[in-house]
């Protein structure tokens, strides 16, 4: 059905997240699994951030990015959590309108924000390792302190406009969304008014962002790994080696599956794909940053075993002091 854009309404007060549909003791089955790990999620992200905050060693600004970083996780994982939790006991699995816009909003921000994140991370190691000299002069507070809140705001301004123009199509047929969160391409699917301008505006914001950020990622680590090898110290190497691949790593879990879901609302992935690929950057890689950042960075672990009060071991402790 076409409506003229003097006529646009919103009948559609909620819609139904089907979700993971299943019987009710596979429900309960999912609660407890994703109950865990959301709680693991902020556990481990939280740890690095107060780890951050309380630890004058890490006052530095590739940790001060880092806390950030899982701060922002923290919301990220937050915007569908809860409610995928709540929907797994629920048997009407509604969501008011707004709410959906609202999680969709947020959901997008907070991921554009990653992105933005990953890029300055990037930036940073690149002048730590490739500019050694000029990094003290150039990542000052003030600019460390300018690219933190750079990275936070260009999401909540940047996917205002799409939100806007997606909430203003017209909803008056179906309301099941076969997904478990409010995901822009099936919110577009169920349109009754067929908006090829903004789903032009949508895919092409989406194809930009993603494709310019990886791009600028992937140059920033092909330079610091051109300055790593021509580095005389094989301990130099290995610190920088092992601080590039924990990034790497995390770049490569996000944008490896959300460049699968969103250059194109067009894509042709199954339903079930769609989901499993949205659980796993939305959800598992917010489960996963934590580790891969902590385990390969002996600040970041002395850090959080001071935070935890953990005492290592005494004949590991003399390992160390000997090396």
């Amino acid at each position: 059905m076409n409506v003229s854009s003097g006529e646009i309404t919103h009948p559609v007060s909620h819609f139904i997240l089907l979700g993971f549909p299943s019987s009710p003791e596979k429900q309960l089955l999912y609660f407890g699994l994703f109950s865990v790990t959301y709680t693991l999620t902020l556990m481990g992200n939280a740890a690095i951030a107060c780890a951050v905050r309380w630890d004058r060693r890490l006052h530095t600004p590739m940790y001060i990015l880092l806390g950030n970083f899982s701060l922002l996780e923290i919301c990220y994982v937050t915007t569908t959590v809860p409610n995928m939790l709540a929907n797994f006991l629920s048997t009407s699995k509604s969501i008011s309108f707004v709410s959906c816009f609202a999680q969709f909003y947020f959901f997008c921000t907070f991921g554009c924000d990653e992105g933005f994140f990953l890029c300055i991370m990037a930036f940073d190691r690149y002048l730590a390792i490739c500019r050694p000299l000029h990094y003290p002069r150039i990542m000052t507070r003030q600019l460390c302190t300018g690219l933190v809140i750079f990275g936070w705001s260009c999401g909540f301004i940047i996917f205002l406009t799409p939100v806007v123009l997606i909430s203003q199509l017209s909803y008056c047929g179906p309301n099941v969304i076969n997904h478990f969160m409010c995901d822009p391409v099936p919110l577009m699917m169920l349109s009754c008014s067929e908006d090829t301008t903004t789903q032009l505006i949508y895919s092409s914001l989406n194809s930009f962002f993603m494709i310019s950020t990886f791009v600028f990622i992937l140059c920033s680590y092909a330079l610091v790994l051109l300055a790593v090898v021509r580095m005389p110290s094989e301990s130099g190497k290995q610190k920088a080696f092992s601080t590039c691949a924990s990034h790497l790593a995390v770049v490569t879990l996000f944008y490896g599956s959300i460049m699968m879901m969103y250059i194109s609302p067009e894509s042709g992935h199954p339903v079930e794909m769609q989901k499993i690929i949205t659980l796993f950057y939305s959800v598992i890689t917010p489960l996963c940053n934590p580790l891969i950042y902590s385990l390969r960075n002996k600040e970041m672990k002395a850090a959080l075993r001071k935070l935890l009060k953990i005492t290592p071991p005494q004949n590991l402790g003399n390992q160390c002091s000997g090396v």
